[in-house]
């Protein structure tokens, strides 16, 4: 009895393993499965070590790596974005610079959050890619939310286009048109997303940088600029995705694109012309 229930476990197993084998889809939802639970994992990880540091009355140390820094920062912010009733606020930590994402009513709220991370121990620096007015597309979790506009579409589909998942392509258009914004010079930044939808020109807004770090001045450095905002990117998706949002940016504005073109960086000219 005990040799069948062996084998007949055998090939339960073997046969799911197939299926898992046969469906992309299926193995989709389970690599999804597998992140959702590791970010709850670490959510809850870093949560039960602030509520131990807080029982104990001691600081926590400012001397620990990026995760748990990471961790530290959302288990901070958990009240008040909750207080603010605000979408929600993506963290992620690079040698202990804190970078922020997400969307806000006004400057006074996004002043808030941002010294609330500055006041976390270990938070070496703070840049700030929050987005200062809510809009229809990106609302309140108590309030419904509208479709995105139809340019907002195209890049969410280049992304996805380029081997970004769907569930962090937001994420990454995001990133790749403020890291891109933050090279192009103010005047002509502003001629540039004048053209654009104002669910686009919320994403393109450069970072405000308290503390350390710089503008990316090369290919590479924008490169990395997006692939340190999105948990798990590589650098190869990263300047695939680079390419292929830039390439409908370039089709949503022909009137621009010498113009832009003229005050880029060599090195980023390419990357904007579609030649890098």
């Amino acid at each position: 009895m005990v040799r069948i229930v062996k084998a007949l476990g055998t090939a339960a197993v073997a046969a799911a393993g197939v299926a898992v084998a046969r469906s992309p889809e299926l193995r989709h939802r389970l690599r999804h499965w597998g992140d959702v639970g590791s970010r709850r994992l670490r959510y809850w990880a870093g949560d039960w070590q602030g509520v131990r540091y807080r029982l104990a009355g001691r600081e926590p140390d400012p001397g620990v790596d990026d995760a748990t820094l990471a961790n530290r920062v959302r288990s901070s912010l958990g009240p008040l974005v909750k207080r603010l009733d605000l979408p929600h606020v993506h963290v992620m930590s690079e040698d202990h610079v804190v970078l922020l994402h997400g969307d806000v009513r006004d400057a006074v709220q996004a002043a808030e959050i941002e010294d609330a991370v500055r006041r976390v121990s270990g938070v070496a620096g703070v840049e700030s890619y929050l987005h200062i007015g809510l809009l229809p597309s990106d609302t309140r979790p108590s309030e419904g939310r509208a479709e995105p506009s139809e340019q907002r579409r195209r890049l969410l589909s280049a992304a996805r286009g380029a081997g970004v998942d769907a569930e962090h392509a937001g994420e990454v258009v995001r990133a790749v048109l403020g890291a891109f914004a933050d090279v192009v010079p103010p005047g002509e930044r502003d001629h540039l997303l004048a053209h654009l939808s104002p669910d686009v020109r919320a994403l393109a807004e450069p970072p405000r940088r308290h503390g350390r770090r710089g503008r990316a001045r090369s290919v590479g450095e924008l490169v990395d600029a997006v692939g340190e905002q999105v948990d798990g990117l590589t650098g190869e998706i990263a300047l695939a995705a680079a390419q292929a949002v830039l390439r409908e940016v370039r089709a949503m504005v022909p009137e621009e694109r010498r113009d832009v073109s003229a005050v880029l960086p060599a090195d980023l000219r390419r990357l904007w012309e579609g030649a890098a």
